[in-house]
């Protein structure tokens, strides 16, 4: 007989999703997130077993989401958690019926990415190196210098072993989305300040973590307090997060006449729509300049 109990079939969905499809541990912790909220929803509701969960209960989950203010980006991200709880039950013959199937995503005005200037980047550097010691400055900036000259994720910069620079060849092995490793160009000037990081090391084992703290890898959320710390020192911005470096990458490549594909290749990115949200960026700053500068505008 099928186990049929909402926390029995989440937890064989994450355990899949982490051993099949190898997915990334911020990916598993999102779904579990997402799925145990919808889970005490239907608790609430006494509604333990996952055959008696129906569309209109899901609709009430987005409606009781909505009046508590969730914004529409968060729960479609809550409700494709969903579909793939009952993607998983079906395929498994838990379920008949998927009562998701009909509930579309709340639509949203897609925003356009926000950035800093290159200038604004280079005076961070002034900052890093007042407030740190010579050697912690060169460490801090070889984090800002990863993550907007080679355009990483957070998670994959906090992923990075010695091993994974190729100074050589001046490159990084990364490891992206959905466990798809990329070789990501090191620019001269990145290599220099990555160099200058490397020559404070006195441990230059392969298999160590690139950027330690407290004796262990860094995490997500040294990374978020740096970026955010030294981007409010130069912009005002609403977002202040590390994905603002890598907005910024991809907006000045596109700004300098790079190719969209060979963007899209440095990214990561799965889709080319996911890059070309770049070039309304880009478009956007030019319609600016030229409304700032041009006489008939």
């Amino acid at each position: 007989m099928k186990q049929l109990d909402l926390n029995t079939v989440a937890a064989e969905m994450l355990t899949e999703l982490s051993g099949v499809n190898r997915a990334s541990e911020n990916t598993l912790q999102a779904y579990t997130r997402d799925v145990n909220e919808f889970i005490a929803f239907c608790k609430s509701r006494e509604i333990i077993s996952i055959d008696k969960v129906v569309e209109r209960t899901i609709r009430q989950f987005v409606m009781a989401l909505s009046a508590s203010d969730v914004e529409k980006t968060t729960i479609s991200r809550k409700l494709s958690s969903l579909r793939k709880l009952f993607d998983f039950a079906i395929r498994n013959e838990i379920v008949a019926a998927n009562p998701i199937s009909k509930i579309p995503n709340p639509k949203t005005k897609r925003k356009l990415p926000e950035t800093i200037s290159l200038d604004s980047f280079l005076e961070i550097y002034n900052f890093i190196s007042k407030e740190n010691t010579v050697v912690e400055a060169k460490r801090i900036k070889a984090i800002f210098e990863l993550l907007y000259g080679c355009a990483f994720r957070v998670s994959e910069l906090c992923s990075l072993n010695i091993g994974s620079l190729e100074m050589s060849n001046s490159s990084v092995r990364v490891l992206g989305k959905g466990s798809k490793t990329r070789i990501v160009p090191l620019g001269a000037k990145s290599k220099t300040v990555v160099q200058e990081y490397l020559n404070t090391l006195e441990n230059l084992d392969y298999a160590r973590p690139l950027f330690i703290s407290n004796e262990k890898r860094i995490d997500r959320f040294e990374v978020y307090y740096l970026v955010k710390k030294y981007i409010s020192k130069v912009s005002d911005i609403d977002k202040k997060s590390p994905h603002i470096l890598r907005h910024s990458a991809a907006t000045h490549m596109l700004d300098n006449e790079a190719d969209l594909l060979a963007v899209k290749e440095i990214l990561g990115h799965e889709n080319l729509s996911t890059t070309q949200i770049y070039t309304h960026v880009s478009i956007e700053r030019l319609k600016k300049t030229y409304k700032k500068a041009h006489p008939k505008s």
